[in-house]
Parts: C-alpha cells; sequence; structure tokens
C-alpha cells in the first residue's frame, strides 16, 4: 500500500514566544515493512540532524528571539509518502543494540509482579528464560493485554504508566503497548515501544498510533511487531516512526519553551492511500 501522510503539529500562544528546543521524531526510515519515497519536515527554524543509537531519525531546531520578534504560533509539518508491506517479522540491523538491552525496566514500562503472575496464568505456554518464543505465543498475549487493557480515550495521559493503566483495565494505544511491552519483559522477552501512524479509513483517531516489537529469538536478534489495539501483527496499515524503551524515548514532538505564557496545543494528522496510476 502507497499512503501519503501530512502530520501538523501547531503551538498557539497568548504572548510571544521567546525561546524554544524541539526534538523530534518525525521521519520514518526505509527498513523491514516499507520504504520512504519520499519525506520532508517544515519547521521555523534550521532543521539538525542528531544521532540517535536506537536505529531512529531524529531532527531538532532552536528558536530564540526578542520579545516584538516572538512568535504567537509555532508550527511543525512533516510530509511524504511511504510503501508499507506485510513484514511483522525481521531481524534486526547491524550495529543496533542488542536485544537484551529492551529487558530494562523503565518508568513507564516497568514490570510488576502482579503483571508477572497474570501472564503466566493466561498465557502459561510462554516460559521466562526459553530461547525462542513462537509468534503465536506473542500473538496469545496480545490478546490476553487487550482483553485486560480495554481501548477508553479520555481517561489516560501521557504520564500514566503500565501497571496504573494495567490496573484500571483501560487506555489507549500507548497504555496497551506499554503494558505489553511491561508484561514481557516481566516474562523475560526484550521489548520496545514503537510509535508511527496507522491508515483506517474510518478511524482517523487511529492516525497516531503506538504498538510493540518483541524479541522472538535474542541469538538471531529476531523480532515481531504486534498492534494490540488492532490485536494482529503489523501489516500495511502501519507506519513506523521510532522505537525506545518506552514513550519518553521517541515522542514524535518534545521540547521546552521560554516566554509564551499559556499554550495551546493541536494535532491534525491525514493519511490518505496514494492509487498506483
Amino acid at each position: 500500500m502507497k499512503l501519503h501522510v501530512r502530520h501538523t503539529t501547531a503551538y498557539q500562544y497568548t504572548e510571544p514566544l521567546l525561546y524554544s528546543v524541539q526534538n523530534l521524531h518525525l521521519w520514518p526510515l526505509s527498513g523491514p515493512g516499507q520504504t520512504v519515497m519520499d519525506w520532508r519536515i517544515q519547521v521555523p527554524g534550521r532543521l539538525h540532524a542528531q544521532p540517535d543509537g536506537l536505529g531512529n531519525r531524529m531532527h531538532s531546531f532552536t528558536l530564540t528571539a526578542g520579545p516584538e520578534q516572538g512568535l504567537r504560533e509555532l508550527r511543525i509539518v512533516a510530509e511524504g509518502t511511504v510503501l508499507t508491506l506485510v513484514e511483522p517479522v525481521f531481524e534486526d540491523a547491524s550495529g543496533l543494540p542488542h536485544p537484551a538491552f529492551y529487558r530494562r525496566s523503565t518508568t513507564h514500562a516497568e514490570p510488576h509482579p502482579r503483571m508477572t503472575a497474570w501472564a503466566r496464568e493466561v498465557v502459561p505456554r510462554i516460559a521466562p528464560g526459553q530461547c525462542e518464543t513462537p509468534v503465536d505465543q506473542v500473538l496469545d498475549l496480545v490478546h490476553a493485554v487487550a482483553d485486560k487493557v480495554r481501548y477508553r480515550p479520555g481517561r489516560t495521559a501521557v504520564e500514566t504508566t503500565a501497571l496504573e493503566a494495567f490496573d484500571w483495565g483501560l487506555g489507549v494505544c500507548q497504555d496497551q503497548a506499554h503494558v505489553l511491552v511491561a508484561v514481557c519483559r516481566s516474562l523475560g522477552l526484550p521489548a520496545r515501544y514503537v510509535s508511527g501512524y496507522f491508515y483506517a479509513a474510518n478511524e482517523p483517531d487511529l492516525a497516531s498510533h503506538a504498538w510493540v516489537d518483541v524479541c522472538i529469538d535474542v541469538q538471531a536478534r529476531r523480532w515481531v511487531s504486534v498492534d494490540v489495539t488492532h490485536r494482529c501483527l503489523v501489516d500495511e496499515r502501519h507506519i513506523r516512526l521510532a522505537c525506545g524503551n518506552d514513550y519518553t524515548v521517541c515522542p514524535p514532538v518534545k521540547g521546552l519553551r521560554r516566554g509564551g505564557r499559556d499554550e495551546q496545543l493541536s494535532v491534525d494528522i491525514r493519511i490518505e492511500p496514494v492509487s498506483a496510476g
């Protein structure tokens, strides 16, 4: 599937913005499951590429202005076309962190004994420490997490942890992904959080999406990408932007500012299929 994406992030301020530094994970890379045909990012400043040891393409830019020149609006637009494929099982490219790196606990996806006990009960076939994990066992875990943490917008926030979402039994794609990552880590499976886009003609609210890579063979560095929200393997509807230990490592836009006073954020993501002709 060939998909065209236009992702606009706009900040409105009640007073002039005097200083701002923004870090962006808004540039998809060609790799298993996708080929980036063209891509660009428009910002009110000079864009700088930043090193990222996790295999992501990261950019940053800085704005500095006096009170008279300060902006009342900061707009970031990422746009391009990606050819997507169905390739949920893949091996990491050389130079990326060893899968064991993704067993590490993080604040948003921290393993917990309650999660471990629950996982061992609902998916007993996954034995801690096993060398290889069949994809069907990972999918069993995906369905179990989807049943445990129901998709419910408006009840959680970006600060919500995996344990909180697990205990509340609800959340959005970010929360479902964090719970799966934490559960996998509790079972000894390396797992990482993935941010990206999801195309569905009748579900525009899901355009900004999150899913999970689970390592099914540590020695071969082989992974499978799974989507808890849609209870499936990642397919041609998904466009991968970045991955990390949890959301805090790879949010699409993250920054700090001075000035501007009150801030209002709006995000608009439009994804359209491109005809073969």
